[in-house]
C-alpha cells in the first residue's frame, strides 16, 4: 500500500511517497524513508490526527512530521484582536 509522509519548515517542504506491506505502522513508513523525529519534528499525525509509532496505516494516509508552535495560539489571536481594536480607535 502507499502512504505519504510529509515534513515543512518555515521557507520549504517535504514529501515522499512510500510503500509499506498491508498492515504497516507509521514507524514502518518512516524507516522506510529514513526519517526521524528530530532536527524540530516533536510529533506525528495522520492527515491532522495525532498519531503514535504504533499507529496502524492504510492505503493512501498522508503522515506528518510536526514541528513545536512557535507561540501560543490563543495569544497569537489575543494579539490581533488588540491590534484591530486599536486601529478602530
Amino acid at each position: 500500500m502507499r502512504v505519504q509522509l510529509v515534513r515543512a519548515w518555515p521557507d520549504r517542504h517535504e514529501a515522499v511517497d512510500v510503500e509499506v506491506a498491508p498492515g504497516a505502522r507509521v514507524d514502518d513508513a518512516l524507516a522506510a524513508t529514513g526519517w526521524r523525529l528530530d532536527g524540530g519534528f516533536v510529533a506525528l499525525a495522520v492527515f491532522g490526527q495525532a498519531a503514535i509509532g504504533e499507529t496502524r496505516l492504510h492505503d493512501g494516509d498522508r503522515i506528518e512530521l510536526l514541528r513545536p508552535l512557535a507561540c501560543d495560539p490563543m495569544q497569537a489571536r489575543r494579539r490581533r484582536a488588540d491590534a484591530r481594536k486599536a486601529s478602530r480607535r
